[in-house]
């Protein structure tokens, strides 16, 4: 009960609190002889704000790792056996700072060193562990023990299969191979951390071989250097945006068929289309007419599908208060729509004023859509994607079908289990990283990593950061899905790195970015960002990119098979990519789009 038991080789970090006179204070014990006598010192030479601690008294019962809640973290401390990784990054402003993983996958805190001592722990650290660094990653450093002995144990106690006899039979039946190369792989891991290893990079080494030539710049601490990591990116070269489609009459035959979509497309693309043509052509990018549609063809497709909108509009208009009261699904939609139609673009004229027509035909479009798709019904932030399109339509049922055109597009952002959602958070989270892992490495460490405060961008494709004008020329730009379905990811890419100075250079914590993203708002020139988004997707596309990366780009389709060719890369590349989904859970709310 009251019994100590002797934890060995242990890290802890502890804030330290300085005097009066700030004074630098570092504590670290150990064990002495063979009486088991503890010692503390104390070293004024610098101030890291950790303890290395050879041997540590503590109660049998052992706490865990702690887990974050809050985001703020006090003590802690983490025996090396449970440390697994160990990921180091250098800013250019000169500040360092560790992060470590545990062996079950739970990401500690950023361990800054702002005052220096960071070779010092790892020295520390290299006396009872070894530090080898990942092939694909040059910041990145698995632990292993140091050979005591390990080549001695038996396979048994290496636990090659840990699950019990009736699991691993199931296992081997249902997948041998993964079962068999499960268990080889552990063995791999043990002898490699058992032989003596040669050549390999220390995380205490000031450079690369290539660089061993090169000065030391004035400012780098001891055992740091940057690395980049991802894709080794080729010069970005410089685009420019080109002319509006002015001549749509061009492209049509005598029957009125489009003669040449995609050159249509990628002129669109390049320029845009002038003010005067947006109301036919946009209606062709959406999917209300088809491409190869004659003339008489488009006649008659609309009056099919005018006959089509009023039906769906009748059945909501018909609902009585009675039924209303009895369908709270229904009442809802009513509801939110109401609220939502009076404060969507009312310094627009079209829809300022309390009396507006255009209010009414906001209203009504989007009750209708709640009977067209009555299973997604209304989500708030639906009403900005249909207000550009019924200014440039000026017409209920027109404005009606290139809204579902439009929410094929963007359907599954607005539903409720958000998967969607995440699912680009993380895809721009893999191309930032690919792009500039130091900025990555930033967010990273302000608990920004998720790229959460980008949830209003890519829900309703940067409605409210760009003016409305921009707006109508960005959209038809992003409807072309040139050069690639995700071109609207680039363009967030180019807006973080834009801000990559001011956010680290201010040193915005987690609050402040979100406050600084959200002041964006109207502050964005679009053309610049167009050109960027395109020299990204033209820089990327030219070096040699990982897997996960060129799924993003649509370079490669993702296979569903879990065999790779030989070409492939590790999968190591893909899990250091994408290691930021498990950063932390994505918080979004209602109160994202009222407070941006």
């Amino acid at each position: 009960s009251n019994q100590d038991t002797t934890v060995p080789d242990s890290i802890r970090w502890s804030p330290v609190e300085e005097d009066a006179r700030k004074a630098p204070a570092v504590f670290y014990t150990k064990k002495d002889g063979e009486e088991g006598e503890e010692e503390t010192k104390f070293d004024p030479g610098y101030e890291p704000d950790w303890a290395v601690i050879s041997t540590v008294k503590q109660q049998r019962r052992q706490e865990h790792p702690p887990v974050r809640e809050t985001g703020q973290w006090g003590s802690f401390s983490l025996p090396l056996s449970e440390l697994y990784s160990l990921r180091r990054a250098r800013f250019s402003l000169g500040r360092n700072f560790l992060v470590l993983t545990t062996r079950g996958g739970d990401p500690l805190p950023p361990l800054h060193f702002n005052r220096g001592g960071a070779r010092e722990l790892l020295k520390a650290m290299q006396r009872y562990i070894r530090l080898a660094p990942s092939p694909m990653d040059g910041r990145l450093f698995l632990a292993y023990p140091h050979d005591s002995g390990a080549l001695s144990q038996s396979f048994d106690e290496l636990h090659l299969f840990d699950d019990t006899s009736a699991d691993l039979v199931s296992r081997f039946i249902q997948d041998p191979y993964a079962t068999t190369f499960g268990g080889f792989s552990k063995v791999t891991n043990f002898f490699r951390g058992a032989l003596p290893h040669t050549h390999h990079e220390s995380p205490l080494s000031n450079r690369s071989p290539q660089d061993a030539h090169c000065p030391h710049p004035a400012d780098e601490e001891p055992g740091f250097e940057l690395i980049t990591c991802g894709a080794e990116l080729g010069p970005r070269p410089e685009v420019k945006r080109g002319k509006p489609l002015d001549n749509w009459d061009q492209f049509l035959d005598p029957e009125g068929r489009v003669t040449d979509p995609q050159k249509v497309k990628e002129l669109v693309f390049r320029g845009g289309i002038v003010p005067s043509l947006r109301r036919e052509v946009w209606k062709f990018l959406l999917g209300f007419y088809p491409w190869n549609s004659t003339t008489k063809e488009r006649e008659d497709i609309l009056r099919g599908k005018t006959d089509e909108y009023f039906r769906m509009k009748v059945q909501w208009k018909s609902v009585s208060e009675e039924q209303e009261m009895r369908n709270s699904l229904f009442r809802g939609y009513r509801s939110l729509i109401e609220r939502d139609v009076n404060r969507t673009d009312r310094h627009n004229s079209f829809f300022s004023g309390n009396e507006n027509p255009g209010l009414v035909l906001l209203h009504d479009v989007l009750m209708t859509y709640c009977m067209y798709n009555f299973d997604l019904g209304y989500v708030q932030g639906m009403s900005d994607l249909l207000s550009p399109l019924l200014f440039v339509t000026q017409n209920e049922v027109e404005s009606f079908w290139c809204l579902t055109g439009f929410m094929d597009l963007v359907h599954q952002n607005f539903e409720e289990s958000q998967e969607a959602m995440k699912q680009q958070l993380l895809h721009l989270s893999i191309l930032l990283r690919a792009l500039d892992p130091e900025l990555c490495d930033y967010l990273d460490s302000q608990d920004s990593g998720s790229l959460c405060f980008c949830f209003r961008w890519l829900l309703i494709w940067f409605k409210r950061e760009f003016s409305f004008e921009d707006i109508l020329s960005l959209w038809e730009v992003l409807w072309t899905r040139l050069p690639c379905e995700n071109f609207h990811l680039l363009m967030a890419c180019f807006i973080l790195e834009s801000q990559k100075e001011e956010l680290i250079g201010s040193n915005h914590d987690f609050n402040s970015i979100l406050k600084h993203i959200n002041e964006l708002t109207m502050k964005l020139d679009l053309q610049p960002i167009l050109c960027g988004a395109e020299a990204i997707y033209l820089q990327l596309t030219h070096c040699k990119l990982p897997l996960k990366v060129q799924e993003v780009l649509g370079l490669r389709v993702p296979s569903s098979s879990s065999e790779e060719s030989p070409d492939s890369e590790p999968k190591e590349t893909d899990t250091l990519l994408t290691q930021s989904e498990t950063r932390g859970k994505i918080m979004v709310c209602t109160t994202i789009l009222h407070a941006m």
